[in-house]
């Protein structure tokens, strides 16, 4: 099962308390104040992982608490800092704090880590230089732990891909990203027999040296119909996964078993991708018709095809049963990704910045200051 959004709660460690305690043994006739401080709170951090492609897991168990610290004990013993949660999210997760929809961070590299929630601080005891003074060598203040910041985050999956295909419903998109790829989604003679996003890694050189060819990633998508940004069938929300491409392939299909125009068609699905947004809409674009072997009338093609040249925009018809204009296709986007830059990843605000604008966040114990004593 595909899921691309969640909502959990996050809550760090809370701090353990100070401790008040004092030194009595019998050879050490001043031993005064020996409480020790508290351990921090853990902290919770998000990780992105290579290996997960679905926000499922958080589906079900929306709760995390990071562990809290020890409490200080005496003879000067401090407590232990609470263990780290991290929590594996697939890469692309992009992080919102669900009650100000406020964009936190972007997980766009493997490894890379969002730290969620912070652990409070532990509480100082009666034995912190902090306490001890020339005129107070005997204190019996403490501090209790801080607690952990707690935060409701809302989890959206934007995938990494670098072509989306986008058209209607049995347009040939999954037959075509089983042809080019590994990837095997449901093929039926009937719509929406694709429910939620597949990617497949395409090799546009498979004549080249292992690790010198050139590949990139293809998303097939859910197919749009007329009305999709008001919900009509699958709605847009599987749109987000083509934000990031750089590429999109718009399949439209001319066989003589549709009875669409060709066009009307195209137009129908730029409208809804601009509806979604309008970056998307603009975004650099090759036309393919598709069931090339299935086109008997070559009307509604050259249709299709003097209206593709006349948008300025690069057309290429395939046939995914018979492999016809496969590799032409496959090369073309390759040549047109190469000449497209690369988006310079940005994971929105700074780790340290993203914490700094938390509420609540902890900030580290400040020394009080000494009275002012006049000498004389």
């Amino acid at each position: 099962m595909f899921a691309d959004e969640a909502k959990i709660l996050v809550k760090g460690g809370d701090g353990g308390n100070g401790c008040v305690a004092f030194r009595r043994e019998k050879y050490v006739p001043r031993g005064g104040p020996s409480g020790g401080d508290g351990g921090n709170g853990g902290d919770i951090y998000l990780e992105a992982n290579p290996n997960d492609n679905t926000l499922l897991r958080y589906r079900y168990n929306r709760e995390f608490r990071a562990q809290r610290g020890g409490h200080g004990e005496g003879s000067d013993c401090h407590g232990r800092s609470g263990e780290d949660t991290i929590l594996k999210v697939p890469v692309g997760t992009v992080v919102f704090d669900a009650d100000s929809g406020e964009q936190l961070f972007d997980l766009v590299e493997p490894g890379q880590r969002f730290r969620a929630a912070r652990g409070g601080r532990g509480g100082r005891g009666n034995g912190n230089p902090a306490f001890v003074r020339p005129w107070h060598q005997a204190p019996r203040e403490h501090d209790d732990g801080r607690p952990g910041q707690e935060r409701h985050l809302r989890l959206e999956l934007k995938l990494l891909a670098d072509v989306g295909l986008v058209g209607f419903p049995n347009a040939g998109k999954s037959t075509l990203i089983s042809r080019i790829s590994a990837a095997r989604p449901k093929i039926a003679a009937y719509p929406f027999t694709t429910l939620e996003p597949h990617l497949g890694v395409v090799s546009a050189d498979p004549d080249a040296a292992p690790g010198n060819g050139r590949t990139f990633v293809v998303a097939d998508l859910p197919g749009l119909i007329e009305g999709a940004h008001e919900g009509v069938g699958l709605g847009i929300r599987f749109l987000k996964h083509v934000e990031r491409t750089r590429l999109i392939a718009h399949l439209v299909d001319t066989s003589d078993a549709s009875d669409r125009d060709p066009v009307r068609d195209f137009e129908i699905i730029e409208h809804e991708l601009a509806a979604f947004s309008p970056e998307l809409a603009e975004k650099p674009m090759i036309v393919v018709a598709t069931k090339l072997d299935a086109t008997t009338n070559r009307e509604r093609l050259e249709k299709l095809r003097a209206f593709a040249a006349g948008r300025g925009l690069e057309f290429h018809a395939i046939s995914s049963a018979s492999g016809v204009g496969i590799v032409e296709l496959v090369r073309a986007i390759a040549n047109a990704l190469d000449r497209i830059p690369k988006p310079v990843a940005t994971a929105g605000a700074s780790n340290e910045a993203a914490q700094e604008s938390m509420p609540g966040a902890q900030e580290p114990h400040e020394l009080p200051a000494a009275p002012h004593r006049e000498e004389r």
